[in-house]
C-alpha cells in the first residue's frame, strides 16, 4: 500500500503540532502538510492534494464544516476526518460523510481505531483495479448480492444509506458514496453532485437549471439529478459535447 497522505488542519498550532506528532507513529500514513484555517485548508489541498484531511470544527470565518463542503467539490477530493473537543456536531459531520470522528484529548486507541479505518478504507482501492474484471459485491438486508457495474444506473446518497439503482431494482447499503466510488474505478462512472455518482453510459439528456448548473435524466428513470455547477464542464468533456 503506498504512503496516505495527510494534511492537518487546526487553528491552534499547539493542536496541530500534537497531531501530527502522534501520526508520525504510524506506518503508512506520511504529514504533507499543515493548515490554520478553512480557507487554508482548500488552498492547501489544492496544491498538496493530500488523501485524508484532519479537520478541526471551531474555526473562525470558515469552520471544518463549511471547509469540508468545499473540499467535497474539489476534483480530487479527500477523505474527512474531523478532530475536534465538540461531541455534538458528530451528526452533522456523518452527514457529510466523513470517514471519522475524532475527539479532543486525542486518545491512544481511538485515534489506532482511525488509523485503522483509514488504512482499511484506502486497501478497497488498492484492490479496485484486480476487481474491475468482476463484480461488486455489497450487502443488505444481511445478504451479500453481486452486481456488475455495467447494471448499475446510478448511486445516491440518502442520508445515512447509499442507493445503488439498477434498471430493475434498488439497493440500500450503508457504505458510503465515496467508498463506492473508489471500488467503481476504472468503469464508465461520474459524480456528478455531492450525492450522486452516475454510469455515463446511461446518461441520455441534461438541461440547464438554474446558478449554472444543470439536470441529468438516466435513461429508463422518471426522475431528473441534479449536476452541480463545478461538475458541469468536466461532464460534459466526458460526454463530448
Amino acid at each position: 500500500m503506498k504512503q496516505i497522505q495527510v494534511l492537518v488542519v487546526d487553528d491552534e498550532r499547539y493542536a496541530r503540532e500534537e497531531l501530527i506528532h502522534l501520526l508520525k507513529d504510524f506506518n503508512g500514513i506520511e504529514v504533507i502538510g499543515e493548515a490554520e484555517s478553512g480557507e487554508d485548508a482548500i488552498v492547501k489541498s489544492l496544491s498538496l492534494k493530500p488523501d485524508v484531511v484532519f479537520l478541526d470544527i471551531e474555526m473562525p470565518k470558515m469552520n471544518g464544516m463549511e471547509a469540508a463542503k468545499a473540499l467535497q467539490e474539489l476534483k480530487k477530493a479527500p477523505y474527512i476526518i474531523f478532530a475536534t473537543a465538540y461531541p455534538q456536531f458528530a451528526a452533522e459531520a456523518f452527514r457529510l460523510e466523513a470517514l471519522d470522528y475524532l475527539l479532543k484529548p486525542y486518545e491512544e486507541e481511538q485515534l489506532e481505531q482511525t488509523i485503522s479505518r483509514v488504512q482499511k478504507q484506502f486497501s478497497h482501492m488498492d484492490n479496485a483495479p484486480q476487481a474491475a474484471s468482476g463484480k461488486l459485491s455489497i450487502e443488505t438486508d444481511g445478504e451479500i448480492h453481486y452486481l456488475h457495474p455495467r447494471d448499475i444506473l446510478y448511486l445516491a446518497r440518502e442520508e445515512k444509506f447509499t442507493k445503488i439503482i439498477t434498471a430493475n431494482k434498488e439497493y440500500q447499503v450503508r457504505t458510503t458514496l465515496k467508498e463506492l466510488e473508489g471500488r467503481l474505478t476504472g468503469y464508465n462512472f461520474f459524480r456528478i453532485h455531492k450525492s450522486y455518482v452516475v454510469n455515463l453510459s446511461y446518461v441520455n439528456m441534461i438541461t440547464p437549471w438554474f446558478n449554472g448548473a444543470y439536470q441529468l435524466k438516466i435513461e429508463g428513470r422518471e426522475e431528473t439529478l441534479a449536476v452541480s455547477r463545478n461538475y458541469v464542464k468536466a461532464l460534459r468533456s466526458r460526454l463530448e459535447i
